[in-house]
């Protein structure tokens, strides 16, 4: 702000100058209000032009183009920030942190969020773009009656393996080939650095409920982790693409989409799809209760349901996403890859994840405890 600006150089003028006439106080008077006036104006301009969107997201997950594009469209400044589980993302709400609008659970916590109260009751189904969300993804078993939540993405996690450096360049389709790995890829595997994905990939194998309260089913499950431990090189969720693709690893526990990625980069990577079950999900948009700002969070959520701007995140992401339309949009080789779309014998692999008791909780809370000493 330059000297003829300040109000403090005017109220000197006024105040410290040497007498002059009416006119010339008078003067002095309507200029020192018509700033004020002006001044006054500026907090509410720069509200205008400040329009916000806190955003908290699992990592690599939602493109930096589509977020410049709806700052473009919107004129709302999006900030980012992000995780690597829904425990870390659940645990940071719970205790009251972040100051966030969008956050992106999974739907193995969504009914936790919601039951807890964490969440903003936004009336999702009734947003204007809300008529492109596909059944059965416009009522989510958490939400039937999407009040909460929008669908962003949904998909599967299993494990990649690099065919060219494996006994025969193939591997069986079973959880046993990474949780109890041959002696040529042991000390070469990478596991997530998720509770809920590891717990459950090794209750896949056992053939034990993913929600089980009994603590003799999650002892069985600890064996298994521990006795696979000595031959994780790193147990990493992030980065996941970056290390298969560079052959860090041998076998990387992943999601599906960050296997069709990896793919792209390694022409000898293989997606599997456990005999045993896998997990299905599906990943959300939500608001949590205190959200700075709600409006920003209830215009990105509906931008988000147009095909065009889903597309574009599934381009991105290499996940699928429930809004009708979007395939006009999307690069056709993620259609046709087999880490995307599996052949109908393999769908009956998927497991729907499930949201468990807190005695269940407590439980997978052990488990990770103990397999982290």
């Amino acid at each position: 702000m330059g000297p003829d600006n300040n109000p403090e150089t005017e109220m000197h003028s006024i105040t410290h100058d040497k007498p002059g006439t009416a006119r010339q106080l008078k003067n002095s008077l309507r200029r020192l209000t018509l700033l004020g006036l002006a001044c006054a104006c500026l907090p509410m301009m720069a509200a205008a032009q400040t329009k916000q969107l806190f955003l908290y997201s699992w990592a690599n997950y939602v493109p930096p183009n589509l977020l410049k594009r709806f700052e473009a469209e919107t004129a709302i400044k999006v900030t980012l920030d992000v995780y690597d589980s829904n425990e870390t993302m659940l645990a940071k709400l719970q205790a009251g942190g972040g100051g966030y609008d969008i956050v992106i659970p999974s739907d193995s916590v969504l009914s936790t969020m919601i039951k807890s109260g964490l969440l903003l009751k936004v009336e999702a189904s009734k947003m204007a773009n809300f008529k492109n969300v596909a059944a059965p993804h416009d009522r989510p078993p958490a939400d039937p009656t999407a009040d909460y939540s929008v669908p962003y993405t949904w998909g599967s996690t299993g494990f990649t393996y690099d065919s060219a450096k494996v006994p025969g360049g193939k591997l069986t389709d079973s959880w046993k080939e990474f949780f109890e790995p041959r002696p040529e890829v042991a000390g070469k595997i990478a596991a997530m650095a998720n509770q809920g994905e590891m717990f459950t990939a090794a209750a896949h194998y056992l053939g034990i409920d993913t929600c089980t309260e009994n603590p003799a089913d999650a002892q069985r499950i600890l064996d298994v982790l521990l006795k696979q431990k000595p031959g994780v090189k790193i147990y990493s969720s992030t980065g996941t693409i970056g290390r298969m693709a560079a052959s860090e690893v041998t076998m990387h526990h992943q999601w599906n989409g960050a296997s069709y990625k990896s793919g792209l980069k390694l022409a000898t990577a293989v997606f599997v799809y456990p005999k045993e079950g896998m997990n299905l999900w599906s990943d959300y948009f939500v608001v949590p209760k205190g959200a700075p700002n709600v409006e920003s969070a209830k215009t990105f959520m509906n931008w988000m349901m147009d095909p065009k701007n889903a597309a574009e995140a599934s381009n991105f992401n290499g996940y699928n996403n429930a809004i009708k339309g979007s395939a006009a949009f999307m690069d056709p080789a993620l259609a046709a890859s087999p880490a995307i779309n599996p052949p109908e014998a393999l769908k009956s692999r998927f497991r729907p994840v499930k949201d468990c008791s807190v005695k269940a909780r407590e439980l997978r809370d052990s488990v990770w405890t103990r397999l982290n000493r």
